[in-house]
């Protein structure tokens, strides 16, 4: 018994002692991991933001035109069927078909009226030329009325004078009647032919109308102008065209085939950092499908106005950026990571910004290995680092996070006290300006 609690006293004395040694191997293994040395050299200060790849040129497909003439009307059209986002079609390609429900309808009410008017006026035709055939009778027969009665009045000169005067007034009634047959039947030829005139004008317009719908009703089906690769058009909401969506006179477009040889990169940049860009200005671009490769661009366009995106109350700006060069691999959509180049310092002194600590007085100052808390002077930032203007030398130690017993430290730096308030005081003055600036002004 006394043999078996001594043996289990030794075991975990042992099991301490082990542990104890671990703990000092370990804590001795990597004694710089909680601290960083102060660095200097070249700066780069720059603003990152996400981005989409667009083209900078593309083709737009289209859906039907209502050209001038066109005695067509219609609005919103439904998109029936669309091939894939990112098919590589060739000129001629079938795209998309549009529902013609409504045109079809309005179609068959044209052709319906086509064929009313076009009996109409074959039945005008018809009566016309029995109207004038029975005129052209008539006026036939009363030229033999009129033979006849001057054959009378020429062997009536033997007869007695009332015979005589009988004679010319049958004559005259007679040359009377035909003159105004002569005068019905030029009035009906010029009546028919008014009428047959606008009878025609309604139905060569109503045919009109049928070859226009016609026609339209062929680009329903809606092929590919040019070669490339099928991208779906964006809404003003940011969602993309499909089946189901609405296109109309006034937005045609179905899709796009952009040109994949000239990128772009469109990004939004808040209303602070947007007064540090300019046209010109090197960019880092990353694409988030090929994590591994790494591009450049340069800034080719900073919007005047700013806006608000939807589900935000931030202002932001609309900036593109132009990537150099092509691959082949990039596509329209695909997400960008842009680190924009504002400005590069050479033989700067800088931390990273974790190092960086500040009390309810906004002071900042950094803990060095060597037990003093030192007040700095901080400069430009990127996302990583910050510039010390004044407090630090290259390659002092310092910490990453805060250290025990912090107030053991002794404080250092307090002459930088003024100057960092009154930074902070023209900072505070350059804001307020900026904020009553009116929207859209950089």
């Amino acid at each position: 018994m006394k043999k078996t609690l001594i043996t289990t006293c030794i075991v975990v004395v042992a099991a301490f002692i082990v542990l104890y040694v671990l703990n000092k191997v370990t804590s001795k293994k990597n004694p710089t991991e909680f601290y960083t040395a102060v660095q200097k050299g070249q700066f780069e200060i720059s603003v990152g933001s996400s981005g989409e790849l667009m083209a900078e040129k593309s083709v737009d497909i289209k859906g039907p035109e209502i050209a001038m003439g066109r005695d067509i009307r219609f609005f919103n059209i439904k998109i029936q069927d669309l091939i894939p986002e990112g098919t590589v079609v060739k000129e001629g390609d079938y795209i998309a078909t549009l529902d013609r429900t409504d045109l079809n309808n309005s179609l068959k009410d044209a052709q319906d009226l086509q064929t009313t008017l076009q009996t109409t006026l074959n039945m005008k035709l018809l009566d016309t030329a029995v109207a004038l055939n029975d005129l052209r009778d008539e006026i036939k027969n009363q030229r033999f009325t009129v033979q006849e009665a001057t054959m009378t009045l020429h062997n009536s000169k033997y007869e007695p004078p009332p015979t005589i005067r009988q004679a010319e007034i049958e004559l005259d009634k007679a040359q009377r009647s035909l003159e105004q047959l002569q005068r019905s039947y030029a009035q009906k030829i010029a009546q028919n032919k008014a009428d047959i005139i606008n009878q025609n004008y309604w139905v060569n317009k109503v045919s009109r109308r049928v070859k226009d719908i016609e026609e339209v009703l062929a680009e329903f089906t809606v092929k590919a102008p040019a070669s490339g690769m099928v991208i779906y058009k964006r809404e003003w909401s940011g969602s993309k065209r499909k089946v189901g969506s609405m296109i109309n006179p006034f937005d045609r477009v179905v899709a796009t085939l952009p040109d994949l040889t000239s990128m772009l990169s469109k990004t939004y940049v808040n209303e602070i950092d947007v007064s540090k860009m300019k046209i010109g200005q090197n960019v880092n671009i990353t694409i988030d499908a090929f994590p591994k490769k790494r591009y450049n661009g340069i800034v080719s366009f900073i919007a005047n106005v700013g806006e608000k995106l939807l589900n935000t109350n931030d202002k932001v700006f609309e900036v593109q950026i132009k990537v150099e060069g092509s691959d082949a691999e990039l596509r329209p959509s695909m997400t960008t990571g842009n680190k924009i180049i504002i400005n590069t310092v050479k033989d700067a002194v800088y931390i990273p910004i974790e190092c960086v600590q500040a009390g309810s007085d906004s002071i900042p100052f950094v803990y060095t290995k060597k037990g003093i808390k030192q007040i700095v002077l901080l400069g430009e930032s990127n996302e990583k680092n910050v510039i010390i203007e004044k407090g630090l030398e290259t390659g002092t130690m310092l910490y990453l996070n805060n250290p025990e017993n912090p107030e053991k430290f002794r404080l250092d730096g307090k002459d930088l006290i003024p100057i960092i308030k009154e930074r902070e005081k023209a900072r505070n003055e350059v804001a307020g300006i900026y904020r009553k600036k009116p929207e859209g002004v950089l």
